[in-house]
Parts: structure tokens; sequence; C-alpha cells
């Protein structure tokens, strides 16, 4: 009888666990996220890389760092815009 009453005790607790409990208690399809909150399950997708294909520059890139510029009657000096 022992027995009989701890495989119906087993098979109940056993039974007693579904997707959603295992989920966080958010449904199929959903997870808890970082802050507690249900989100959906996001799929991965994995597609064929694609052929690489390398391009010679034309030309090297220019760099140019543009000027100061000072109200009328001011000039750059010392880190800052002074006047004459």
């Amino acid at each position: 009888m022992k027995y009989l009453f701890a495989a119906v005790l087993a098979l109940g607790t056993v039974a007693g666990f579904s997707a959603a409990e295992a989920a966080g208690g958010c449904g199929p399809g959903w997870h808890r996220g970082p802050y507690g909150g249900c989100q959906p399950n996001r799929r991965v997708v994995v597609r064929p890389a694609a052929p690489v294909v390398v391009v010679r520059p034309a030309a090297p890139a220019v760099v140019v760092r543009p000027g100061r510029v000072c109200p009328y009657g001011t000039v750059w000096r010392y880190g800052r815009c002074r006047a004459y």
C-alpha cells in the first residue's frame, strides 16, 4: 500500500510541472528577463556566409583637422580666442 501511495505521489509531482512553470510562469515561447518581466524567446537564424569580395581602394583617405574659428576681432592664442 505504501508503494502505491509513493507511486501516486511521484506521478502527481511529475504531472504537476508544465512548460509554463519551466519558463518561469510566462508560458510557452516566453521567458523571464533580467528584471523579472516576461520576454518572447528569440529564434536564432543561421544564414550561410556570403563570399568575401576584396576591393582595392582608389586612394588613401586624407583627414584634415578643421581650423579654429574665432569671432571677429579675436585671434586664437594660448588655447582660446583672445582679443587683439
